[in-house]
């Protein structure tokens, strides 16, 4: 069955290791395959990635279009154990990013970094309030 995803205006998805960019009007693609797809709500770019729990995003990003996420888990795990260190109530979260992440489901592994990331953001304001 083929992923069908509807493109605004504008709207950029990678697919693969191809950033496509649509055109002036309204896209529908079916997709089929085994190829990352990744539409532009969901890319994190490196200038964007100003927080800890941003830049594991990041790193899950990079993995998840990696031909050898493999490759990233060693500095994914080192950022998990600084982070875990500095916010101990993190755990809870990391266990079930860690978990896709050694499973090889690198874009739910994702889904559950954007938890993270809104996660941060609470105890931020709970810091400086």
């Amino acid at each position: 069955m083929a992923l069908i995803i509807d493109l605004k205006p504008s709207e950029r998805i990678i697919i693969g290791d191809a950033l496509i960019t649509n055109d002036d009007a309204r896209t529908r693609l079916h997709i089929e395959g085994d190829a990352p797809i990744l539409r532009e709500k969901d890319i994190l770019r490196p200038d964007d990635a100003d927080s800890p729990s941003k830049r594991v995003y990041l790193m899950i990003q990079l993995m998840y279009l990696s031909k050898t996420p493999e490759d990233l888990h060693h500095d994914y795990f080192k950022a998990v154990k600084e982070i875990q260190g500095a916010a101990p109530s993190t755990s809870v979260l990391f266990m079930k990013i860690n978990d896709y992440i050694l499973d090889g489901q690198y874009y739910k592994a994702l889904k559950e970094a954007r938890v993270l990331i809104d996660y941060e953001k609470e105890l931020v304001a709970h810091a400086t309030a």
